[in-house]
């Protein structure tokens, strides 16, 4: 049960995103539709998951001094084969993501999961660190995603769900949900909602920081 936490514990109690609020330039670029957010998950995810494992298994023979640039070589290596299969098989979907796959390299979600468990865990425990943040961050960017999509175009996944006045339905989009600050607004509602169901997540404030060391003394 312990190791499964590494599973489980990324999607809500530690998401990424919501939570330590990194990778959220994807988060923000690729969610205006459910088809790109979900093939951009899936990439993601399965570099978080191939790169945690090769470098928990190499990870006693890389020399600490060049640890970052061996890493992010190894991710590199991944998100280049990633992209090329996207290519290959969703030529579309691969135009309209854009850079976005290429710069999971800069990704500070997967940087940052090699460097605090791969580097220090074995192999089992890393690659399932890896899928529950993959999954974790997958699901709150398929939850934009959603809600972008349905209220700015009323399909999802390319499918009408609301009718829209241009196709003879009663439904105006929101070109709004369209534009890049709707991803911010969508997500900064899903983390205030969490944080409110969790207050267990909400930082203390400085002031308070500041306060707990005045009483502590020197």
């Amino acid at each position: 049960m312990k190791t499964l936490r590494h599973l489980y514990g990324p999607i809500i109690d530690n998401n990424p995103i919501t939570l330590q609020i990194l990778g959220i330039c994807s988060a923000l670029a690729v969610t205006t539709s459910m088809t790109t957010a979900l093939v951009m998950c899936m990439a993601l995810t399965g570099v978080l998951v191939m790169a945690s494992a090769v470098i928990s298994t190499i990870r006693r023979h890389i020399p600490g001094s060049i640890r970052l640039i061996i890493q992010i070589t190894i991710i590199a290596s991944l998100v280049i084969v990633i992209d090329q299969v996207i290519q290959a098989y969703a030529f579309d979907i691969s135009q309209r993501l854009s850079i976005f796959v290429g710069l999971i390299v800069t990704n500070c979600l997967v940087l940052g999961r090699a460097e605090a468990f791969a580097m220090h865990n074995p192999v089992g425990p890393s690659m399932l660190d890896g899928l529950g943040n993959g999954l974790g961050y997958s699901l709150i960017l398929l939850i934009v995603a959603f809600v972008r999509e349905l209220f700015g175009a009323g399909t999802l996944f390319g499918r009408m769900v609301l009718p829209t006045i241009y196709e003879g339905g009663w439904y105006t989009p929101l070109n709004l949900m369209l534009l890049a600050p709707s991803a911010f607004i969508v997500l900064g509602l899903l983390v205030w909602a969490v944080r409110s169901l969790r207050p267990a997540q909400i930082e203390q404030a400085d002031y308070e920081i500041d306060a707990d060391k005045e009483r502590q003394g020197p």
